[in-house]
């Protein structure tokens, strides 16, 4: 992670470069004493993260957003004595707001959101770049677009795995996301079980629980318990609770009557 330090006092600037060298896997790539020479600064060498003075002579830190513009901006931390420029900060997306003097603790913890952020941004840099060379690939728009439609685009950590549809056996809800069951492997999907349910509907899977779905494919059995309860066995073994509310229509589907 490539950070720059812009700060007008020089006591701030050593103590933040300190704190940053005793971080793993962080460079700095330069320290500006005023808005003038970070907007060189950022323009030259394109940062991942700048620790930003909010009051500096000529320049102060909302200045340099502007005129780098906010949305080519690197992602920034403020650092202030004042907290009255708290909303504003965040109006900009400021990723954290730092409060002279600066606690270690605090401190961590912004370094952590930025590492956690940048590795959001690279996680969708190549989802988007991914999509590209399948579009090379494939040049054909109908073609393409049938086969990303038969795929999930999955983020984890540092990698994008693309799920094919027919691959999934069943789905569980996990608060606001779900997990993909495919084989002997699971993927966290950062989605609601009520919208999955509504995008694979029409791909042959159906909603058998409050908080389940299964591709019918894979549904080798419905079974009746003692208790008036029920469950659906898929081929692979695993067994699934059926509510009474949606059996009825599983139970068309099933039969190719719904």
């Amino acid at each position: 992670m490539r950070v720059l330090i812009v700060d007008d006092e020089e006591l701030a600037r050593r103590g933040i470069r300190a704190r940053l060298e005793r971080c793993k896997n962080v460079s700095v790539v330069g320290e500006c004493a005023n808005g003038r020479e970070a907007i060189e600064c950022i323009r030259k060498n394109s940062p991942d993260l700048v620790f930003l003075d909010v009051q500096m002579p000529g320049k102060n830190g909302f200045d340099v957003i502007e005129a780098i513009g906010a949305k080519r901006f690197p992602q920034v931390v403020f650092v202030t004595a004042h907290d009255r420029f708290a909303i504003r900060a965040f109006e900009v997306n400021a990723l954290d707001y730092l409060l002279k003097p600066i606690d270690d603790e605090r401190f961590n913890v912004a370094i952590e959101r930025a590492r956690k952020s940048l590795a959001r941004e690279k996680d969708s840099d190549l989802a988007r770049r991914l999509t590209a060379v399948i579009g090379v690939v494939r040049p054909d728009p109908q073609t393409e677009s049938a086969r990303l439609n038969d795929r999930i685009v999955v983020r984890s950590g540092g990698r994008v795995a693309f799920v094919k549809i027919a691959e999934i056996d069943w789905i569980e809800a996990a608060g606001d996301y779900v997990t993909l069951h495919v084989g002997k492997k699971t993927w966290l999907l950062r989605e609601t079980i009520s919208a999955i349910d509504d995008k694979l509907a029409a791909k042959g899977f159906a909603r058998i629980h409050r908080s389940t779905v299964v591709n019918l494919e894979r549904i080798s059995e419905v079974r009746t318990l003692d208790n008036g309860e029920s469950l659906a066995l898929l081929i692979d073994g695993t067994q699934l609770k059926l509510s009474r509310s949606y059996r009825a229509s599983v139970q068309q589907l099933l039969e190719g009557t719904g």
